[in-house]
């Protein structure tokens, strides 16, 4: 029941700040470098071409380069080179809301004509009328009510179906471009480089586990079965002999904060000798990793930019980062600043407004 709570707690301080969406950082990135549209894939001849030459680059390239150094002490065997990411606010945007929150009040807009009670009744007449005041009074209950409306009732492939065709149709309300446009083009060539170098890479996230899956493969890489998130119960049904796993309205694992490493420990079996995240919620999981008896590296990803992404940590009520920001600077851990790290933050070039 704890985990339920921080996980719906989780959501409604998202739901809270749905309200500043039109007002919070109307900017657009316009960037002063711009390396291509495309950029190529040159991670032996010039690993991470879109970070800037210092020190934040250089430590990740001297890592990877020592531990996968068959002569050198800090060699790591490639079965044991686990590397471990958060979603949100690591490998994509964050802001205003979790992703999976915008996904959730669509998909009560859509299923709005089925269901015409909803106009009189909280906390869906709030969504229908766009008055995000209301529906932060309705809480974590009501909160909960709209994740489990919309999340379960249906098979585990009709909610892919429905999450692979938002990413293709959905828009961001400031950005406006796709959700799954809004990938860090710097964290992706990471992912490119440790795998180069016989690293398997993991998304461990609070995000929703059948949210993330359609899309990961095709944004980052990483297959389906290589991540980790927080799920909803499911139950087996034999469908007259059409066998199919549907979701019911209950929570089952919260993969945030404590959660992390255990479900690291659950599903992937061995401690990350690499793992980055960009919040205190991803703190015990760069713990977990530093806790490893291998060379181990800690990257901490910092909003710092507020002209190109947006510019947040210790008063954000997302992707807050406050503890991790003492504790990196205490362990000498890698902090990566938006603004002076990255060349460029999205793969393409978003169009000035």
């Amino acid at each position: 029941m704890k985990n339920n709570r921080r996980y719906l707690l989780l959501l409604l301080a998202t739901a809270m700040l749905v309200s500043c969406s039109s007002k919070e950082n109307k900017k657009v990135e316009t960037k002063a470098e711009d390396p291509g549209l495309a950029i190529e894939n040159t991670v032996e001849s010039n690993p991470l071409p879109s970070w800037n030459d210092g020190t934040n680059k250089t430590n990740i390239i001297n890592y990877v380069e020592d531990v996968t150094n068959k002569n050198s002490p800090n060699y790591i065997p490639v079965l044991d080179r686990i590397a471990t990411f958060d979603n949100d606010g690591t490998l994509w945007s964050e802001k205003p809301v979790y992703f999976q929150l915008f996904f959730a009040i669509d998909r009560v807009k859509a299923m709005a004509a089925d269901h015409p009670e909803w106009k009189s009744q909280q906390p869906y007449k709030a969504i229908l009328e766009d008055n995000m005041e209301d529906l932060k009074k309705q809480g974590m209950k009501g909160i909960e009510e709209i994740i489990m409306s919309t999340h379960a009732g249906i098979t585990t492939d009709e909610f892919a179906e429905i999450v692979t065709e938002w990413f293709a149709t959905a828009k961001h309300p400031t950005k406006k471009v796709h959700y799954n446009e809004l990938i860090f083009q710097p964290m992706v060539e990471l992912l490119e480089y440790l795998r180069a170098n016989d690293f398997k890479t993991f998304i461990v996230s609070g995000g929703g586990i059948e949210f993330m899956r359609p899309i990961t493969q095709s944004a980052y890489g990483i297959p389906s079965d290589q991540v980790v998130g927080s799920s909803i119960a499911t139950e087996w049904d034999d469908n007259n002999g059409n066998p199919v796993i549907r979701r019911l309205p209950k929570m089952n694992f919260v993969d945030d904060k404590v959660g992390k490493p255990i479900g690291i420990n659950r599903y992937i079996g061995k401690k990350p000798v690499f793992a980055g995240g960009n919040a205190d919620a991803d703190l015990q999981m760069l713990q977990w990793a530093n806790s490893n008896s291998y060379k181990n590296f800690q990257l901490y990803v910092h909003h710092t930019d507020s002209i190109r992404e947006w510019a947040y940590d210790k008063d954000s009520h997302v992707g807050t980062l406050d503890k991790g920001l003492t504790i990196a600077e205490e362990k000498g851990w890698t902090v990566a600043s938006m603004k002076d790290d990255w060349k460029v933050i999205y793969p393409y070039k978003m169009d000035e407004q």
